[in-house]
């Protein structure tokens, strides 16, 4: 079997705090908000939401130690953009915990 070129979550604990992460609706829509370009300062993703800039510089900051979000010093600004592949991880992880935990909804494999 290959190995897909997206991050796994390798641990349960990795796993966690990803989803934890995803648990909040304002980060959810921070990451649409990021997908929707290839990267977005704090003050672009705050002019698209109803949330303070404080707010969302936390929010940011979540998501880049949960390894979602990219990070990059941009002289005076910050610019923030998804990291795909990360997010990819985070399904296929979820995936196959779905899979292992639930056989019976598992798609039927023909061999």
């Amino acid at each position: 079997m290959t190995e897909s070129p997206e991050i796994r979550c390798s641990d349960s604990h990795a796993m966690a705090l990803r989803l934890a992460a995803l648990s909040h609706p304002a980060r959810i829509e921070i990451l649409k908000r990021l997908s929707a370009s290839s990267c977005c300062s704090c003050r672009e993703v705050v002019d698209h939401l109803d949330l303070a800039q404080s707010t969302v510089s936390q929010h940011l900051k979540v998501l880049v130690e949960a390894g979602l979000v990219r990070f990059e010093a941009d002289r005076q600004r910050s610019r923030y953009a998804v990291d795909h592949a990360a997010l990819a991880g985070v399904s296929a992880s979820l995936t196959e915990l779905v899979n292992s935990c639930c056989p019976s909804l598992s798609p039927k494999r023909q061999d």
